[in-house]
């Protein structure tokens, strides 16, 4: 808890131009809102739903190399020029392919289509962008480490579409070598919580386990292309999961059974590590044996032939899909981490809950969302509103401080999170993020 005359906010800062001399100005508390939580906690109420696209998902395939691609613009301009420049490289579309999967193995016929849009600096100081090749290296590079069937040069067919952006988004990036702070390049908002419910926390370790190395040993049928959807009703969690099954490790259909049933058991064993609910599961729900229908593929993912994907419609920057849960539509794969509120609100937020529940005992859960006000010091939201289970911050003022406190520190961090994800300490869609 903070000493009264320590109030959020009146903590000493590093100057920037024009607006803040040594000693940090407060921030506005008229946008700043922390108040008790009304609403039941989504693990606590009779029914619960919860989805996650694994992997080698088509949408998640568009996230993961959109903010690879990110990361490598970033990684060269740091190298080259002692700073990240501007880019926004969050538009990527995947085109899926044609394929004729058998057991024993089959084939792709046409090969799946990766179009990299968004904005990036071409130069700067005389040192030009070889954007195009830093596209081509990202995308066939998370490819060959992550979706082990696909063949990164066959299979696939990276288009750069990638411009310089606009003048006026330009110069209000270049405008933090005055101010020392970044300025938002948008009006925008990210939300946050935590901790993860019992339901949250099945369905991200049944993926992970599902697309991991230790299950691909035992079942290397399995392909990345996992997806998950939970349903709790009371203490009962109902998992139906859709499970590419990669067609050169199977002889025929009783090896696909087996697979399945394999798929199954894995996805059991790892609910029961992190919960005692009730849990039961049905893999690859639409095959139809009988008519040969089933979810065959050559490389493990659905991309090959049936299903495009689109950065942005996956998962939310923890990971999940959770209608029950706050929620923002704004894509964050691919975002540049400098200025973008976008990308960064969503991951402050995130951060900000977990430590108000950390760090405040009488708080059991914590929701926070943040909204940006172009061209406006990115440590400085337009509106902070934060809501607390648990506790009553309303009526305990020392409480309220003491949170209001807390996100101060984490917006306070806000232009060193492009390190922290340039370095891998922080990860978009990773829970926790930080770790």
């Amino acid at each position: 808890m903070i000493e009264e005359g320590e109030a959020a906010g009146d903590r000493n800062r590093g100057s920037t131009k024009g607006r803040r001399a040594s000693a940090r100005e407060p921030r506005d508390r008229a946008g700043f809102a922390v108040t008790r939580a009304v609403a039941a906690l989504p693990g606590e109420r009779a029914v619960e739903i919860v989805e996650r696209k694994g992997l080698g998902h088509p949408d998640s395939i568009c996230d993961a190399v959109a903010e690879e691609f990110s990361l490598a613009l970033a990684r060269f301009y740091l190298e080259q020029t002692g700073a990240i420049l501007h880019h926004n490289v969050d538009k990527t579309l995947l085109a899926a392919g044609a394929s004729r999967p058998r057991f024993g193995g089959g084939a792709v016929l046409e090969p799946m289509r990766l179009f990299l849009a968004g904005r990036a600096s071409p130069a700067r100081d005389g040192t030009s962008a070889p954007v195009t090749e830093i596209a081509e290296q990202a995308a066939r590079g998370w490819i060959e480490r992550n979706l082990r069937a696909v063949d990164s040069r066959n299979h696939v067919v990276v288009s750069n579409l990638v411009r310089p952006g606009s003048v006026e988004l330009v110069d209000l990036f270049d405008r933090q070598r005055e101010s020392r702070i970044p300025l938002a390049n948008d009006t925008s908002c990210g939300v946050g919580y935590a901790p993860l419910s019992e339901t949250e926390r099945i369905v991200l370790a049944v993926e992970r386990h599902l697309t991991s190395d230790a299950s691909h040993a035992i079942a290397p049928a399995l392909g990345e292309d996992v997806k998950v959807m939970a349903v709790r009703q009371g203490e009962a969690v109902r998992l139906t999961i859709a499970c590419a099954m990669i067609d050169s490790a199977l002889r025929d259909s009783a090896d696909y059974a087996k697979a399945k049933r394999q798929a199954r058991e894995l996805a059991l064993e790892a609910a029961g590590r992190v919960s005692s609910l009730d849990v039961s599961a049905a893999v690859n729900a639409a095959d139809d044996p009988d008519s040969d229908r089933i979810y065959l593929t050559v490389t493990g993912t659905s991309a090959e032939a049936g299903d495009d994907g689109q950065a942005g419609r996956g998962n939310r920057s923890n990971g999940l899909i959770a209608p029950g849960r706050p929620m923002t539509m704004e894509s964050v794969a691919g975002k540049n981490p400098v200025n973008h509120v976008g990308k960064l609100y969503n991951l402050v937020a995130g951060l900000a809950s977990h430590r108000l529940v950390e760090a405040l005992p009488d708080v059991s859960a914590a929701e926070c969302r943040l909204v940006s006000r172009i061209g406006a010091p990115i440590d400085e939201p337009d509106l902070v509103e934060v809501q607390l289970s648990g506790a009553d911050p309303e009526s305990d003022r020392e409480l309220a401080r003491a949170a209001t406190a807390i996100v101060d520190e984490e917006l306070d961090r806000l232009p060193r999170l492009a390190e922290e994800l340039v370095s891998g300490a922080l990860a978009v869609g990773r829970w926790p993020l930080r770790g």
